[in-house]
């Protein structure tokens, strides 16, 4: 039974209620108002401030109440009407159809922008006539002037099509159609000021820089972006500070004291106009100088902030803001506005006490603060302020063009141009039967030319297209700030074209032509590179020289570039040169001493030759077989001459000859010493009766020094046909030069011509070695068993030797290994014989000779 009445009483309740719908609470009023066929809505930040009386929970709560008067939010408003007015005074744009206006303040609150939501869309009766299903109050709504509130407008007027055009409100986050379905703005999303920002960050490379932002939607959306793109940028964010206008002063003194603790010479400021008002007089108060400020559009053209006491602060600020315009008449009728307009309208009374300092009442002239009563005399054509103000019609402009948006959206959806939306039950042509849906649909395909040529159109998600201009803040000849542009960013162009600066007309903090500087680590120059310390962020680093044979040829470089195969880096590490070529060259030291032993051991072979030409026809020279003698001594010129060849650049041909013709003059002189050991021992053999030994006659000397030298030269020639030594560019040995050098070819080859030469020393010496205790005065045989082990004992250190040695040595020692054999050579076989032949001529005679000892 309990639950049957409770349902019957919500039946009850709620035919009541369908029959009569009651508004909850108090009205809402508009601030300023007028009457028309259709309404336009308008919400702005007309007062800064809000007094919110705590409930006691005994009584209803009380209107909010708002403070301090924001002249620029009113000249946003009053922009609104004259806009109106303008169109209402068209034949061509709505004919006969007048707009009118309710515009209520929000006082820059999320909690006054709901209840200034709910008057625009309930109007301002208490009780609807038939149902609460009726048509909302208002067609269109302008506003905010902040991203935070637009958000709550947003969200209110959205369930209802009602469509919302922000002229100041700049949150990415609003261009998501699926959260706010019906809102529209004439300001580019922070979207593009954001990356635009980073871009400027980076093209003037500041890449440790400080942030401060308002802590709403609109300073952590914007910064998030910004942090964002900045990152990828390689700049770093050395401290980010987020503040609100209701913060304590304490709050506010402690961020600036993180901002004067900053080693960041550059502070990126995305604030509200509110935040940075008091934030600036913190800064005053603090004296905090010397900083270069990079700002966002809602304060940097700020002519409120740009007075002579901040100028010492913000002067040379830079940052990016919308495109300014020219508004005909609008000065005339703001220099009109004033309680004149409408005596009983608060508002405006409000205006003219706080710009003239005066009270209009003379009854409460005694407790107001202002004590001089106005006396009708006041004029606002002398006055300049934020509101009376057009030299810089940037949001103002968009104000302007937002009213004639709705405009053309209503005209198209009256006239009939995408007038019902996709609703076919909706007849076009009938202001009466006019719902917000069709305004909707029209504003989302409006498509105009302003008077001043600027087009006005929104993309799928209600954005106008982003142009920017930026702006830098100088003082003139007078001391005032003026806002000059200096550069340009427009979104609808590529990449490349898309930023576009003048840095040579800007002014920077401290009235300095010179750009600041504003780093966590000084640039790394051209070879070093960049390397990270630990728990620091990735601008702060160490700069580490690049190793050798790399190069960095870059500034801030993060790696290091290495230098290819016969490259090596120069002595800064910045560029790659050709490695230095080495090789054993007759200018340098050791090539010219080489060069003079070889030169000197021909000499004294000629010199040798000489004597024994001389002598020709003495018993010594005749008993050391005369014709041996001088094949031997051409043959050891000729490994003289054979060691020039390894000196000087290699070439092909230099390579081929050197080895061939040390292999052959080698050979043939070891064959002339071996067929001479055989002579002697056979010599000797044959004097012993019953030896039965030959002779070892001339032509049989002949054919022997021919065969075995023959036997060399086959094995040369079949080296180079197969495998033959080529110039070779040794980079592996050493890593900052190239070693020239003479490759082998073929290893078989070379070891093949040096073990024939062992080959052959080893039967000399083996045959001398029989030979030499033979009793003759004169015994040749011990002399070449002497020259024997010089030469094998040169050759055998030579192998190790020459495996060992690097670059050039290699050469070197191979040469020494020729010389020294065969100055042994020479000295062992023919000094004896050079110094009885000019010393002691008296033992050069046939007796002595064949004497026995």
């Amino acid at each position: 039974m309990f639950g049957f009445g409770f349902l019957l009483l919500c039946s009850i309740k709620a035919k009541e209620v369908e029959s009569n719908c009651n508004m909850i609470g108090k009205p809402e009023n508009p601030l300023l108002s007028q009457d028309g066929d259709i309404i336009i809505g308008g919400a702005f930040s007309i007062h800064n401030k809000i007094n919110l009386i705590i409930p006691s929970f005994t009584e209803k709560p009380h209107h909010l109440m708002c403070t301090s008067l924001n002249l620029r939010e009113l000249h946003f408003a009053q922009t609104m009407i004259f806009a109106i007015e303008e169109i209402n005074s068209k034949r061509s744009l709505l004919p006969n159809i007048s707009i009118g206006y309710q515009i209520f303040d929000s006082c820059g609150s999320t909690l006054a922008s709901m209840r200034s939501s709910m008057a625009l869309i309930n109007g301002q009766e208490l009780t609807a006539e038939h149902t609460c299903s009726g048509k909302p109050a208002v067609k269109a709504i302008i506003g905010e002037s902040e991203s935070s509130t637009t958000i709550v407008l947003s969200r209110a007027a959205g369930p209802f099509n009602i469509p919302v055009i922000s002229h100041f409100a700049t949150c990415a986050c609003l261009s998501s159609r699926k959260q706010f379905p019906s809102f529209f703005r004439t300001i580019p999303s922070d979207y593009y000021q954001s990356r635009a920002l980073a871009q400027l960050v980076k093209h003037f490379g500041w890449t440790w820089i400080g942030a401060v932002r308002s802590d709403n939607d609109y300073g952590n959306n914007g910064m998030a972006t910004f942090v964002e793109v900045a990152e990828k940028e390689g700049v770093c964010i050395e401290y980010s500070e987020a503040i609100s206008r209701t913060n304590s002063k304490d709050k506010i003194a402690k961020v600036v004291e993180v901002i004067k603790k900053g080693t960041a010479k550059v502070l990126m400021a995305f604030l509200a106009q509110g935040e940075m008002d008091v934030l600036l007089e913190e800064l005053i108060r603090q004296n905090v100088v010397g900083l270069q400020w990079v700002g966002s559009e809602s304060w940097i053209t700020s002519s409120y902030l740009a007075t002579e006491r901040t100028l010492n602060i913000l002067g040379g600020a830079i940052g990016f803001t919308i495109i300014k315009s020219k508004i005909p008449g609008l000065k005339e009728f703001l220099l009109k506005v004033g309680p004149s307009q409408n005596l009983s309208n608060a508002l405006l009374g409000e205006f003219w006490e706080m710009v003239f300092g005066c009270c209009l009442s003379p009854t409460v002239c005694p407790n107001s603060e202002h004590a001089t009563f106005c006396d009708g005399s006041e004029n606002l054509t002398n006055v300049s302020n934020a509101f009376t103000d057009v030299s810089e019609l940037r949001i103002s402009n968009n104000v302007y063009k937002a009213v004639y948006a709705i405009a053309y959206a209503l005209h198209n959806t009256i006239t009939c141009k995408n007038s019902n939306g996709g609703n076919e039950n909706i007849t076009c042509g009938d202001v009466d039967l006019l719902v917000s849906s069709q305004v909707l649909h029209s504003l989302q395909n409006v498509n105009f030319t302003m008077d001043s040529g600027e087009t006005v159109y929104f993309d799928k998600n209600g954005d106008p297209m982003a142009k920017y201009e930026l702006v830098n803040w100088q003082k003139n000849g007078a001391g005032e700030t003026k806002f000059i542009t200096v550069g340009q960013y427009d979104a609808s162009l590529s990449s490349e074209q898309q930023f576009v600066i003048n840095s040579f007309d800007i002014i920077w903090a401290g009235d300095s032509p010179t750009k600041p500087i504003s780093v966590c680590t000084e640039s790394c120059q051209p070879g070093f590179r960049q390397a990270v310390i630990k728990g620091r962020p990735v601008c702060c680093f160490e700069c580490l020289q690049c190793p050798a044979g790399e190069i960095s040829n870059t500034t801030d470089s993060a790696e290091c570039i290495k230098c290819p195969l016969e490259y090596w880096s120069n002595k800064n590490h910045s560029i790659c040169v050709l490695k230095k070529v080495e090789f054993l060259s007759f200018e340098e030291n050791m090539g010219i001493l080489l060069t003079a032993f070889s030169l000197t051991g021909v000499t004294l072979t000629i010199a040798v030759a000489i004597v024994f030409y001389k002598f020709i026809d003495t018993p010594l020279v005749k008993a050391s077989n005369t014709e041996l003698s001088f094949l031997l001594l051409f043959s050891l010129s000729l490994c003289f001459l054979c060691s020039l060849t390894f000196i000087g650049r290699p070439t092909e041909g230099s390579c081929m000859l050197r080895h061939s013709s040390f292999g052959v003059t080698f050979a043939l002189c070891m064959s002339c010493v071996l067929t001479r050991t055989i002579a002697v021992v056979m010599a000797f053999k044959t004097t012993v009766p019953g030896s039965g030994l030959p002779h070892c006659s001339l032509p049989l000397q002949r054919i022997s020094v021919f065969c075995c030298t023959v036997f060399q030269v086959m094995i040369c020639i079949l080296w180079l046909a197969l495998a033959r030594p080529m110039p070779y560019k040794n980079s592996m040995y050493s890593l900052d030069k190239v070693i020239l050098e003479c490759d082998l070819g073929s290893a078989i080859g070379f070891w093949a011509v040096l073990g024939y030469i062992g080959l052959l020393s080893v039967l000399c010496f083996f045959l001398a070695f029989l030979a030499r205790k033979l009793p003759d005065n004169f015994n040749e045989a011990k002399f070449i068993t002497f020259s024997m082990v010089i030469f094998c004992a040169v050759w055998i250190t030579f192998i190790p030797a020459y495996i060992s040695s690097p670059g050039k040595l290699t050469v070197a020692v191979e040469i020494f290994a020729i010389l020294a054999s065969t100055f042994g050579l020479l000295f062992c076989i023919f000094t004896p014989k050079c110094y009885i032949i000019i010393f002691k001529p008296e033992q050069n005679t046939r007796k002595h000779i064949m004497g026995k000892t």
